[in-house]
């Protein structure tokens, strides 16, 4: 892991989530990104849409008023040591995430997050849904400060499906980074039971060929997915969730929902989550 994206608006939520950025930084020795992303009116980026000049300046005011932003933030004693890259875009914040990731070969994208509930949640969304939603690489989602030294516990939640086992390894791996017990979880719900002989043959084969010494499985019964993955993560005292994400967009997302979109909402302990390619 060399290279550590996090985006900022500024906000305690997204201090804490640089605060855990850091810590990864330090003891594997990466580099942070520390992007601000700057959604300013079209005719403050480009006069030419407004037929005047006279927007210019109101666009340096803000892109100043960052980089004082920016100084104050790197100042600060828990970045000391670590190589920290600025950088302001204009630009929508999840569209400049995105590209940041991929223009930069960013491994993590480490986000804060306050969560949402209702009508906000369901039409409009936050960036870290969007981004959890389309990134290819991990996504770490932050509510408050947490020593990563101290995540012990670690419920990742599995479909059981084979084509999803290459996500799989990779949460194993982010969990071995931690040196944390890992306690993969099946939820299985009344309206997609799935018996004991299918459960068996499943876990099987998702087990197979992956070191099981650090790592325990279990079936848990729910009412729904995400609240079986709640309770079953405050029955192991988990100190972190992981889980795999489809990326599921337009009418298909909107009819099926995203668990691990739920999960960054909901859950008041961090969410990793792993694309499936």
């Amino acid at each position: 892991m060399k290279k550590i994206l996090v985006p900022t608006d500024f906000s305690e939520q997204a201090e804490s989530a640089l605060k855990v950025a850091a810590q990864f930084a330090k003891k594997h020795n990466s580099e942070i990104y520390l992007l601000h992303m700057l959604e300013l009116p079209t005719q403050l980026i480009d006069p030419a849409t407004s037929g005047s000049g006279n927007q210019i300046p109101e666009s340096i005011y803000f892109m100043k008023l960052a980089h004082k932003r920016f100084e104050e933030v790197l100042s600060k004693d828990y970045l000391n040591g670590i190589k920290v890259y600025e950088a302001v875009q204009f630009q929508e914040a999840f569209d400049g995430i995105m590209e940041f990731t991929k223009d930069n070969n960013v491994d993590m994208v480490v986000m804060g997050s306050h969560g949402a509930s209702g009508m906000k949640e369901v039409f409009i969304g936050s960036n870290t849904e969007k981004v959890v939603r389309n990134s290819d690489i991990p996504v770490l989602v932050i509510k408050d400060d947490i020593m990563v030294s101290d995540v012990k516990n670690m419920v990742y939640a599995t479909d059981l499906m084979e084509k999803n086992k290459d996500s799989f390894i990779e949460a194993v791996q982010f969990c071995n980074m931690l040196n944390a017990k890992m306690h993969v979880v099946y939820i299985n719900t009344s309206n997609k039971f799935k018996t004991d002989d299918y459960l068996e043959e499943k876990s099987t084969a998702l087990l197979s060929g992956v070191d099981t010494s650090n790592l325990s499985f279990e079936v848990y019964g729910a009412e729904s997915v995400e609240k079986g993955i709640l309770k079953y993560a405050s029955k192991k005292n988990a100190d972190l969730i992981g889980v795999s994400t489809h990326g599921r967009k337009g009418l298909a997302h909107f009819l099926n929902g995203s668990i691990s979109e739920d999960l960054v909402n909901h859950a008041k302990r961090p969410v990793v989550t792993f694309r499936i390619k």
